[in-house]
Parts: structure tokens; C-alpha cells; sequence
């Protein structure tokens, strides 16, 4: 797969959404109100025999009465009428349709698995690429493109290829409340034409994109997706969850996208062999993403953590061991360099740390945070972020109070990451200051690039 035919395909001059309402948040009408959002500065034509005008703009009874060119087209209309959607598109001069129709061959009717492939070969037949169908398509907010009114509009360096609009959807958002942008989305549904792999192989190469998330439930041509995936993954992070892994979710993928599954052990070995990174949950892809998309590359196990009270530390350092890292004890020579600088509790403190031990103003998670940040023993460092602090300075943004806490400058060489616990409030807790200041560490945490996350199993 050529990059230049993806490159063209999501820099449409224009777009025509044939089957376009008046109803906006889904559909027809869902797409005409995202490009609108976005600003798309191309031609916009709304297609509806019904309407004249839609959210503004000039409506037209088929593509052929669209007076200018026209690119790319989002088709929204039933299945049986893809048909001659696909020759008015050709007549038009038509590059791409990103089918949003469903109702193919992911219900298992055997009229509806024919009728994919007729049109499969009738676009074929006119040199027209096709993405999806049963998928929501391309969102690249630098270019004016989006499937949702509500999506980021701040572009990032990540990339998304995703089988599900739904679960697309969930990433974009979820992602962006970790800070976590992205370039280009591509959701592609059965993949009747365009696949996972050269949204992969695309994505790879694009200089926009630093780390690639996926989410698949099947895969079109295998030996072709390995080699994809091995290639991206010697040039940049790439982390997938699969769905349909168990028996349950299997079933469900056939009636989804019509994807057939694999079983666990198989893929996570492939995933392993091509030196990509498996994700178990939408939380842990996104958990990964951030890491990969913050972090400088972390070079050993070695983890200096900082806890808040002992009970705290205790599971941390619990937690830390189970996922493969090493909590090592102070050297002697790094505990000499705080008795050197003058910390009372210098042969009490261990790693990891018990914050709450302090004796007097010698010892500050700030001071220990740069002393580690130093030292060569450790490759990676963890904090607890409690949130009683916050606010009991007035007048002091919670950027400069994080600076300052955590002496950040000293510690912009080392990879360093927080855990913030959730604080999601109840219908009673609206109010609580307790959670407002959450959302409000985390917001700052974004804006200074460190990756946070709610518990530290995480």
C-alpha cells in the first residue's frame, strides 16, 4: 500500500455526505455538523432529495447535481443503494467513499456477504477505494476531518487504527483526559477494501504520529498484518487490544465487523514476535499510550517510588515488584549524598519512600525527587500525588506549586510519572473540593507533559 494513496485519501478538496439530515450527534446529519465543527475548508455538500439547506449549507438531490469536484464521499444510505451511489461516484470522478453504511456482511446473511463483494468489485471496476463499510472513517483534526462534533480539536502525536467507531470514540475521549492528542484516527469497520494494515503501515511512516494505539477484532490477511505490525514496531511504540478473545466475545466480533477471532495465546504471541506491546482493557491501552507518549524511553527496572504514608508505600512497592520492576534499596553511597545534604532522616528513609516520616524541613519530596533524578540507580521514578496540599497557598497556580514541589527541571532528563487517585464524584459529591481539586491537578499535570494514573497498579 502506497503512503501516497493514504496521504490523498485523508486530504480531501471536498466532501459530499449522501444521505445527510437534519438531525444532528449521529448519522448524516452527524457528519455534516462534525465537519462543520471543525471548520473543514474545503467544498461541503450535504445530499438529500428532501431538504435545500442543511445546517446551512446548500443541499443537493444526488452528487451529480454538485456543481464542483468532488473528492470523497461518506456514504449514509441504506445498503441496497450503495450500488448506485458508487456509479454516480464514478461518473463524479469520485477518489475514495468511506462506507458508514452497515448491514453487511457483519450480519451473516449470505445476500448481504454478496452484496459487499459486488460492491467491492463495482468500486474496484471504477478505481474507488473504500473504507469501511459499518465504520465511522477518518478523524485528523489538523485537516478539518472528524465523526464526532464533541472530539479534541488540539491535534497530537498519536495515532489510532480502530475495527469499532464506538470504541474509537472512547479512546479519542479517553485519551484526551490524559493529555494523550491525536493526528490521524482511522476507524474501518469490515474493511472490505482498506485494512488494519495499511492504516498501520500509513501511520508508521507519518511524521505526525510518535505512537501508534489499535484496537482490532480480526484481521484480513495475517501474514500481511505481522509483517506491518513488525515494521511499525521498529520505528515507533504500537499497543493493540484485541476483542473477541474469549468465546463470548468471539461471537460477538463475527456479528460486530465480521471479523474472525484468534485465540489469546496465538495472538499475544505474534504481538510479541513483531515487538509491539498487548493491551488487555481500553484503560491499559490507554495507560500504555500515555507512557509511551510522555515518557523518554526508560532504560532499566530499577524505581525509586515516593509514597505517601507507610501503608501506602508498602502496596506500592507490592505493586512495582509484581509488574517486573526492582524497588532497590538506597545505596550507600546515594544515602551518604543525603546525610551530606543535611537530611535528618537520612539512615531511616528507604526506597520507597515514606513521605510521612519527616522530622523537620530537611527533608523534601522536591530535594529527594532531584537527588534521584541524579543518580544513576535508578531508571524510573514514582510519586503519590495526595491532594491536601493543593490550594493551601493562595494565589499559587497548581503548575508552579507541581514545579516547585516536585523540582520538575531537575527531573526533566529522568522518566517520571504520578499516580493521582480517582476522584470521580457521585450524583452528592458534585461539590467536593476534594474532587474538584482532582480535576483540576490533573489538568496541570497535562499541561507539564507528566503521565499520570489512578491507582499504581495501573
Amino acid at each position: 500500500m502506497s503512503f501516497d494513496l493514504i496521504e490523498e485519501i485523508i486530504h480531501p478538496r471536498s466532501i459530499a455526505v449522501v444521505g445527510a439530515t437534519l438531525a444532528r450527534g449521529f448519522g448524516g446529519g452527524g457528519f455534516v455538523e462534525s465537519l462543520l465543527e471543525f471548520d473543514f475548508k474545503g467544498g461541503l455538500y450535504p445530499i438529500n432529495p428532501k431538504h435545500s439547506e442543511i445546517m446551512g449549507l446548500a443541499a443537493y438531490p444526488s452528487l451529480k447535481e454538485i456543481p464542483e469536484p468532488v473528492d470523497y464521499v461518506i456514504s449514509c444510505v441504506p445498503a441496497v443503494a450503495v450500488p448506485a451511489l458508487l456509479e454516480d461516484a464514478a461518473n463524479k470522478g469520485v477518489k475514495t467513499v468511506h462506507l458508514f453504511t452497515a448491514r453487511l456482511s457483519e450480519t451473516g446473511r449470505p445476500e448481504a456477504v454478496d452484496l459487499e463483494q459486488s460492491i467491492l468489485k463495482l468500486a474496484q471496476g471504477h478505481g474507488i477505494r473504500l473504507i469501511g463499510p459499518n465504520c465511522m472513517g477518518i478523524y485528523y483534526p489538523l485537516w478539518g476531518m472528524a465523526f464526532h462534533a464533541d472530539f479534541p480539536k488540539e491535534s497530537g502525536a498519536a495515532g489510532l487504527v480502530c475495527q469499532s467507531g464506538m470504541i474509537s470514540r472512547e479512546i479519542i475521549q479517553g485519551s484526551a483526559q490524559r493529555g494523550v492528542y491525536f493526528s490521524k484516527c482511522f476507524s474501518y469497520g469490515n474493511a472490505v477494501d482498506l485494512n488494519e494494515s495499511d492504516f498501520l503501515e500509513y501511520l508508521a511512516h507519518d511524521r505526525d504520529t510518535r505512537v501508534i494505539m489499535m484496537y482490532i477484532e480480526g484481521v484480513r490477511q495475517g501474514r500481511k498484518f505481522f509483517d506491518t505490525l513488525k515494521r511499525a514496531a521498529a520505528l515507533k511504540p504500537v499497543v493493540i487490544l484485541k476483542g473477541g478473545m474469549a468465546e463470548a466475545g468471539a461471537r460477538a466480533t463475527a456479528s460486530h465487523t465480521a471479523s474472525l477471532a484468534g485465540s489469546y495465546q496465538t495472538w499475544k504471541a505474534m504481538v510479541d514476535q513483531a515487538g509491539a506491546v498487548s493491551a488487555d482493557s481500553l484503560e491499559e491501552l490507554i495507560d500504555l499510550a500515555a507512557s509511551f507518549y510522555f515518557l523518554p524511553p526508560v532504560k532499566g527496572r530499577r524505581v525509586g517510588v515516593i509514597g505517601g504514608t507507610g501503608g501506602s508505600s508498602v502496596l506500592a512497592a507490592d505493586k512495582c515488584e509484581q509488574a517486573g520492576l526492582e524497588v532497590i534499596p538506597f545505596p550507600p553511597e546515594f544515602r551518604e549524598k543525603l546525610k551530606t545534604q543535611g537530611v535528618s532522616v537520612w539512615d531511616w528513609l528507604s526506597n520507597p519512600v515514606d513521605s510521612s516520616i519527616r522530622e523537620d524541613d530537611s527533608f523534601s519530596i522536591g530535594l529527594l525527587l532531584e537527588m534521584m533524578a541524579q543518580d544513576s540507580h535508578f531508571d524510573l521514578l514514582i510519586t503519590m500525588t495526595g491532594m491536601g496540599r493543593f490550594g493551601a497557598e493562595p494565589g499559587v497556580a497548581y503548575e508552579d506549586y507541581l514545579k516547585q514541589q516536585y523540582r520538575l527541571d531537575a527531573c526533566k532528563d529522568k522518566p517520571f510519572l504520578t499516580v493521582v487517585p480517582d476522584r470521580s464524584p457521585g450524583i452528592k459529591d458534585l461539590n467536593n473540593r476534594t474532587s474538584k481539586v482532582t480535576a483540576e491537578v490533573r489538568t496541570a499535570l497535562i499541561n507539564l507533559k507528566i503521565p499520570f494514573y489512578p491507582t499504581i497498579a495501573r
